[in-house]
């Protein structure tokens, strides 16, 4: 669906801005939601002529990027901070908090969550959250259908085994079935 005018593009813009809002603002702080949704718009905008019918799936995965992109600066911005420490303290340490050990030993749904990787809440939150089908979810994460039904099947099993073993039951917000 290529878009030749500013009006076409105003449509998709307004068409898919709460759903590129909402998506944004599951994964990333809140401080950071306005800039990452403005600059996956603007990728749009640059791109309008080459998006999609749908163009929904690939909003997601230019937020999805914008957001890695964005994560890759703090983790080097991160790095740097800890080397200058590192530095500056030469050797004056202080131990690492355990946070297990500090953790409450009640696992729920959120523990469960929380404890399985970023790729698998990804995929989970594309099936749960976005209602993305196996096709457009695929889209997003930049993989086949059969990778992302792989991917998805995986953490399932994953989260599932998490809450069977707390003995948790699942919420019905987060079926694992459909």
């Amino acid at each position: 669906m290529p878009i030749d005018t500013e009006a076409q593009f105003t449509e998709v813009y307004r068409a898919h801005y709460e759903d590129v809002l909402r998506f944004v603002r599951r994964r990333a702080h809140p401080m950071n939601v306005d800039d990452i949704v403005g600059e996956t718009f603007l990728a749009a905008w640059r791109r309008r002529r080459e998006l999609p019918g749908n163009p929904r799936p690939w909003l997601f995965g230019a937020a999805r990027n914008v957001m890695r992109n964005a994560d890759r600066g703090m983790r080097r911005q991160s790095a740097l901070v800890v080397h200058i420490q590192q530095t500056t303290a030469a050797g004056c340490h202080e131990p690492a908090v355990d946070v297990t050990a500090q953790a409450d030993s009640r696992v729920d749904l959120v523990a469960a969550w929380q404890s399985l990787t970023a790729a698998d809440q990804e995929v989970l939150s594309l099936h749960v959250w976005e209602a993305l089908d196996a096709r457009d979810a695929a889209t997003v994460l930049g993989c086949t259908r059969a990778a992302y039904a792989m991917r998805l099947t995986r953490a399932k099993r994953r989260l599932a085994g998490r809450l069977h073993t707390a003995a948790v039951p699942a919420s019905p917000a987060l079926s694992l079935t459909h």
